[in-house]
């Protein structure tokens, strides 16, 4: 899993004409493929009387897709997803809607538009980046506090919250790529005593209090 991404936190919205063709750009942020997809049905409702609605959408390391929506293959969703490319944008939903203008733009033009109906709109758009952390929670022996909270400041740590169950235990956020570290190390300090436990993973986050 990527240790930061960049993203976007509002939606957008531009217009420009080409040849008669009215294109409307459109971006959300989205954090599954089923928000894509609950965007994407509304948008087809909203704009119902619209000639295409293209798209591409990228959502983490492993999800993507685009679609040309009935235009010629090559000429609209991945030149929608080339712009989402170009800035290094995840985690977002790129529509172009086109109101067809009664003028053939012709294969090469066409994809144009398309590149620059989702170019201008990301191009507007205020671009923030994002670092992945986990949250977890470590019980462990009272003999250890002084330990668990030494190793914990050692690392990009955020403490959530000082539990008192059984034993007593903290909830924390810790950068992924500090993870493995912090394990082995308080496994050492603590001769095996303490417990580790994930409790999710993968929470992207932008200026953490840190």
């Amino acid at each position: 899993m990527t240790d930061q991404i960049q993203t976007i936190e509002q939606q957008h919205e531009t217009k420009f004409k080409e040849k008669g063709s009215l294109f409307i750009g459109q971006v959300y942020p989205v954090n599954s493929v089923e928000e894509a997809e609950e965007f994407l049905t509304s948008v087809r409702k909203k704009f119902y009387d619209a000639t295409h609605h293209c798209y591409a959408y990228r959502i983490m390391e492993n999800d993507s897709k685009y679609s040309d929506d009935g235009e010629p293959n090559g000429t609209a969703g991945i030149r929608i997803a080339n712009a989402i490319n170009h800035f290094e944008l995840t985690n977002l939903l790129v529509i172009s809607i086109r109101y067809y203008g009664g003028t053939k733009l012709g294969v090469g033009p066409l994809g144009k538009a398309y590149y620059q109906s989702a170019y201008d709109t990301l191009s507007e758009m205020e671009i923030v980046t994002k670092k992945n952390f986990s949250k977890l929670k470590v019980a462990f022996e009272y003999d250890h506090i002084s330990k668990i909270h030494h190793l914990l400041n050692q690392h990009t740590t955020q403490i959530l919250d000082n539990l008192f169950e059984e034993r007593p235990a903290i909830l924390f956020l810790i950068r992924n790529n500090e993870l493995d570290n912090l394990s082995t190390e308080i496994i050492e300090s603590t001769n095996d005593s303490a417990h580790l436990e994930v409790v999710e993973e993968n929470i992207f986050i932008e200026n953490p209090k840190i």
